[in-house]
């Protein structure tokens, strides 16, 4: 990638990025620390559309980091190495629908269901993921704002589909020990380029699950207006 380019994209990042946090509209779900949430008094349509707006916005965000680390970071070749090393997304061995003849068939409650577990998977990998960009020599500040601008948005989701949860299914939520599963195992210092190729992983795994997140809920949208219509 020509440094012009490079260059090009940094401008134009730094002048829109303030104006894509002004047009975020919050989830607002909790008024002060350990007070009751805000969400409930929202109406089921209102929440359903203020809960999509964040995971379009999650999934842009996530688009433009990857976009950004691969600029700074990733040559082609090594491009094209992740992709013949076999390096793995950590959501891999979650019961998540991924053919479209699958998320057709599946119940608005697993639909709901497996955002509300892609999301909680991703909370802890971004928190580290925070972390290794900041011990890097060259990370700009726009890719280390974007990444927690993303973690902390994801956690706002996850109130946002929890209240969802009770108001569409009227019923309690699904909870999952991470750390039990084994999903996100990493170590403390690994060598730079095996870090380098694992946060890519990471950036690019997530930039596609988010894009699942924002298609499963834009999915049940469609099927609360016009059920026979939605693909």
């Amino acid at each position: 990638m020509h440094l012009v380019s490079v260059m090009q994209r940094g401008v134009w990042a730094v002048l829109l990025w303030p104006n894509l946090l002004t047009v975020s509209i919050p989830l607002d779900c909790r008024e002060e620390p350990g007070s009751l949430s805000r969400c409930p008094s929202i109406s089921q349509e209102k929440l359903l559309d203020r809960v999509i707006q964040h995971a379009e916005l999650i999934y842009r965000v996530s688009e433009e980091s990857c976009s950004l680390y691969e600029d700074m970071f990733i040559p082609l070749p090594l491009q094209f190495q992740r992709n013949q090393a076999g390096y793995s997304c950590i959501t891999r061995t979650l019961s998540i629908p991924s053919s479209r003849n699958e998320i057709q068939q599946i119940s608005d409650k697993w639909l709901l269901h497996s955002v509300l577990m892609l999301v909680q998977a991703w909370i802890e990998p971004l928190v580290y993921l925070q972390t290794s960009l900041g011990r890097y020599d060259a990370a700009p500040d726009m890719l280390l704002n974007k990444t927690k601008w993303v973690s902390e948005k994801l956690i706002s989701l996850e109130q946002g589909v929890v209240v969802l949860i009770k108001k569409m299914l009227d019923e309690g939520i699904l909870t999952i020990n991470h750390s039990e599963q084994g999903l996100f195992q990493y170590e403390l210092q690994p060598e730079m380029l095996e870090s380098v190729m694992r946060d890519y992983t990471l950036l690019s795994c997530f930039k596609k699950d988010a894009h699942k997140m924002e298609a499963f809920l834009k999915l049940l949208k469609c099927r609360q207006t016009d059920k026979y219509n939605c693909s």
